[in-house]
């Protein structure tokens, strides 16, 4: 990621935040500062495992790829296995991929004071969404209308 943050959130409602302070929805109490500090080091420890389990699969399908050879002696069924395993660490090492550009996400939003607010309709996305989602981009809101979509 190159450090700049991405957000669809209004900018009427950006300006419409204080400093510091993150969006809830009505009725929700404000987000505390260790709230927040547990949402970041939260955020923090799931980008670092991701790291690491992408490392872990890029380095399985160097292995399998150098390992692959021209498959000269091998009958189907090892041609076979080798390609489904080959592509299981690829669909692992996309899916980590994609988490990690979420979670660097989030973190940015929350530097820039915008996390927690819906990125469709830039409203407040809810704490407790937040908390048990903390990539979470979309109000339930929104996201249900997305999902209809697909």
């Amino acid at each position: 990621m190159d450090g700049t943050v991405d957000s669809a959130v209004p900018p009427a409602r950006l300006a419409a935040a204080a400093p510091g302070e993150l969006a809830v929805r009505p009725g929700e109490d404000p987000w505390t500062p260790e709230e927040v500090d547990e949402a970041r080091s939260g955020l923090l420890s799931e980008a670092g495992r991701l790291r690491a389990e992408l490392v872990a699969s890029e380095d399985a399908i160097a292995g399998l790829m150098r390992d692959s050879g021209d498959g000269a002696g091998d009958d189907e069924a090892d041609t076979g296995s080798k390609n489904i395993t080959r592509e299981h660490e690829l669909a692992l090492a996309s899916n980590a991929r994609e988490m990690l550009q979420q979670t660097e996400r989030a973190l940015g939003r929350l530097d820039a004071g915008t996390y927690g607010l819906c990125e469709n309709c830039g409203n407040p996305i809810g704490k407790a969404r937040m908390q048990a989602f903390p990539r979470a981009t979309l109000c339930v809101e929104c996201k249900q209308k997305q999902e209809r979509r697909v």
